[in-house]
């Protein structure tokens, strides 16, 4: 058994762990990042990267589709189903062979197995049969365990026709049907890639609208776009259960009081996550959680001295660019260096079906709940020569902004590359600019983020262009 001293131990190796073991190690701090699994975590391996190499394939499905407005006379075309996995593991393959080379140039230290802190400032590392292999002595340790899919009562998840998003990147076996229970980000991005490649698909979401935490008009358009796709949309509905039966699944729902029973060939549960804090010392330590996430302060430490948490495991929103803010953060808190944590109001969220929907800070409603009065700028990509180029002349860009001071409170995007765009607003956002320094701004013509100029100008009745 092997024995190791430093002075960063960090739990898990996503998007916030690897981070924080890079930075750890950059900024002087022998660093340790105990792994069970992949390198990478959920996003690399089973989540974020693989699914947008699948989304991307389902955008050239749908091009195909309507190849001929771009003058290209396609008669037929032959889905090979399993190289669109394939390629989406080799990506996922890439880039988690990519975090190996980095603790190697960054001198980071790799234990593999199963970590459990034991005592204060330790961690055992158990192999797969339950054995002590290392000992890691830390002065600090950062959780970052990360989260998986949630599975209610009455949804009995077998993995071959009850699936978790996991097996849907994984599987080899295109659906002629499926039901999405949860209509958040990761449903409406399966949704939309099976529905590209052929799938018969019906959302089933308990609130009122599909992508219920965006604004309302952003829910509205993509609801509308969906179901021009054909997608079916089942909104105020609960699911009571959802149970294989033989080459299928049913899965039965409530409706305004009416229950309905559904059938597919799949059932994807996409109904949140839960945190992985099971058996890896949180009680012996009397680490405090709160609905089973790790309680965590503005530099991410919890209540027990020099242990911090990170990324999914402590809440809310459950996103890799956050945990990896988060990762940056601590390290240089634990460092001695100066910051004021994370600002969670300034973190964009984006969902990458299509039309790509983007977002940051306030929407309507909730700006309004708050008390501000409100100017809303608006701009359709209707109204965007660059958007029309592409064939992509669908969505907006709606901007909340205070009346009295022209701060920029949200902005909500539904169109094509919005999730690239979304950056702009959260960086005028984190320097304070008012709404006017938008439109003042000159844009490069012809672009899509013009679409951010626009709107703004629109909202002080000085657009030109609608």
């Amino acid at each position: 058994m092997a024995k190791i001293e430093c002075d960063v131990a960090v739990l898990g190796s996503g998007p916030g762990g690897y981070v924080a073991a890079i930075r750890a190690a950059q900024l002087g701090l022998k660093a340790v990042c105990i792994e069970k699994s992949e390198l990478g975590g959920v996003c690399l391996n089973i989540g974020c990267i693989p699914t947008k190499a699948l989304l991307k394939s389902a955008e050239y499905a749908n091009f195909l589709k309507h190849s001929n407005d771009f003058g290209f006379k396609i008669n037929s075309v032959d889905t090979d189903y399993n190289q669109v996995i394939e390629r989406s593991r080799k990506v996922a393959n890439q880039m988690s062979g990519g975090i190996k080379q980095l603790f190697k140039k960054n001198k980071v230290q790799e234990v593999r197995g199963f970590g459990k802190l034991t005592k204060l400032k330790t961690i055992d590392v158990y192999d797969e049969n339950g054995n002590v292999t290392d000992t890691v002595s830390a002065k600090n340790i950062i959780i970052a365990t990360g989260a998986r899919p949630r599975v209610m009562p009455g949804i009995e998840v077998d993995r071959k026709r009850v699936i978790t998003s996991t097996e849907a990147l994984l599987g080899r076996e295109l659906p002629k049907s499926i039901i999405v229970m949860g209509a958040g980000a990761i449903g409406v991005e399966f949704a939309y890639f099976f529905n590209s490649f052929g799938a018969t698909v019906t959302i089933v979401e308990f609130m009122d609208r599909i992508l219920p935490i965006e604004d309302a008009d952003i829910s509205k358009e993509l609801e509308r776009n969906f179901r021009k796709y054909g997608i079916n949309i089942k909104t105020k509905s609960k699911v009571l259960s959802a149970v294989a039966k033989g080459e299928g699944v049913e899965v039965v729902i409530e409706t305004n009081g009416k229950t309905e029973t559904l059938t597919a060939d799949f059932a994807l549960n996409a109904i949140g996550i839960m945190p992985n804090t099971e058996n890896i010392g949180l009680e012996e330590l009397g680490i405090q959680t709160e609905r089973g996430f790790i309680k965590v302060d503005k530099h991410c430490k919890t209540n027990v001295e020099n242990v911090y948490a990170i990324g999914d495991v402590a809440g809310a929103p459950w996103l890799a660019h956050k945990a990896s803010a988060e990762a940056v953060s601590t390290v240089e808190h634990i460092a001695g260096h100066h910051n004021d944590g994370i600002d969670y109001n300034n973190i964009p969220g984006c969902t990458y079906c299509n039309p790509q929907v983007a977002s940051v800070g306030l929407t309507e409603e909730k700006a309004k709940a708050a008390g501000y009065e409100l100017k809303i700028g608006k701009f359709p990509f209707m109204a965007s020569g660059k958007a029309h180029g592409m064939g992509e002349a669908k969505g907006f860009v709606k901007l909340v902004i205070d009346a009295k001071y022209g701060e920029i409170l949200g902005a909500h995007m539904i169109g094509p590359e919005v999730t690239e765009m979304v950056g702009e607003v959260t960086f005028a956002r984190h320097l304070e600019a008012d709404a006017k320094s938008l439109f003042k701004t000159i844009h490069a013509h012809p672009t899509l983020s013009e679409a951010i100029m626009e709107a703004a100008a629109q909202a002080y009745g000085e657009a030109v262009n609608i």
